[in-house]
């Protein structure tokens, strides 16, 4: 890209010792994949990791790409580091683990002409093929409503005035819940573009550490919003877990058999802990 050129989109890839599907990720983004015209954006990978960097592939296999190291403090912060080397009016945010479709940038370019009312943009994430598992998860989104990290824009300058994601959240997990909370606070509504889709494969959940981990992001996110325990209470979060048992644990025992079984007592467990605690989970939005 000409440096004399400023570009539209700055893609922020916050990565972290995961070089095999960064590249896969970046192989979506190459100027030949993507249909929008190269000098509309750039690509800045933002790296945490320490023992291993993806410094060396980047430099190797897609010099297109600029490579950042992270300030190591989580991936909220991770991406606020990149967004600091961003020169294109708007920011688009996905994850190393993404596969972004040929059309994802140019549609997004088109929605900016079309609804120039809207400063955020919400774009699809669907998964590669039918859920093989009960701890398999992803985050979809179909309908919008979520502003996912995975996949959304925001014009730069209001991203920065809001000073991007919150920093004390240390985990993956509420970072996104809360920017999507104070944009709306604020007065901002995400507008959703079917057509700027991105893949995000299904992941095994993780061990008791990584749920231990978001119901830890949960507590941070009540702690700076504590009007949502008003909304956010005992008979929500029963409700909540009523639903998943009908419509995923019950099927997914099943299903799975054994497998099924195990999972499903791992989430009652977690369950019970959080209704002595009164924090329910925010890792979806909820309707009922």
């Amino acid at each position: 890209m000409n440096p004399t050129i400023i570009p539209l989109f700055s893609v922020i890839i916050p990565t972290y010792q995961r070089n095999d599907l960064l590249a896969k990720c970046l192989d979506c983004l190459a100027p030949n994949v993507q249909t929008l015209s190269t000098e509309s954006y750039e690509v800045i990978v933002t790296d945490d990791g320490f023992n291993t960097t993806a410094e060396g592939l980047i430099r190797e296999r897609y010099p297109w790409a600029k490579w950042v190291s992270g300030s190591r403090k989580g991936p909220a912060a991770n991406r606020n580091n990149g967004a600091k080397y961003a020169r294109g009016k708007w920011l688009v945010f996905t994850d190393d683990d993404c596969l972004p479709d040929r059309h994802w940038l140019e549609a997004y370019a088109k929605a900016i002409v079309d609804e120039s009312n809207y400063q955020v943009f919400e774009g699809r994430t669907y998964v590669n093929r039918p859920k093989k598992s009960l701890s398999e998860v992803s985050p979809i989104n179909e309908t919008g409503g979520y502003l996912w990290s995975c996949n959304f824009a925001i014009e730069r300058r209001l991203f920065e005035s809001i000073d991007g994601f919150d920093e004390r959240f240390p985990y993956a997990a509420m970072e996104d819940v809360d920017l999507n909370y104070r944009l709306t606070k604020e007065g901002y509504k995400s507008f959703f573009v079917n057509s700027a889709s991105v893949c995000h494969p299904w992941r095994k959940m993780g061990e008791w550490q990584k749920l231990k981990q978001h119901q830890k992001s949960t507590l941070i996110y009540l702690s700076i919003h504590p009007e949502e325990s008003n909304r956010l209470n005992k008979v929500y979060y029963l409700r909540a877990f009523l639903k998943d048992l009908i419509l995923e644990i019950i099927p997914g025992i099943l299903k799975y058999r054994g497998a099924g079984a195990t999972f499903a007592l791992l989430k009652l467990w977690l369950f019970l802990e959080n209704m002595l605690l009164v924090k329910p989970p925010l890792d979806r939005k909820l309707e009922f």
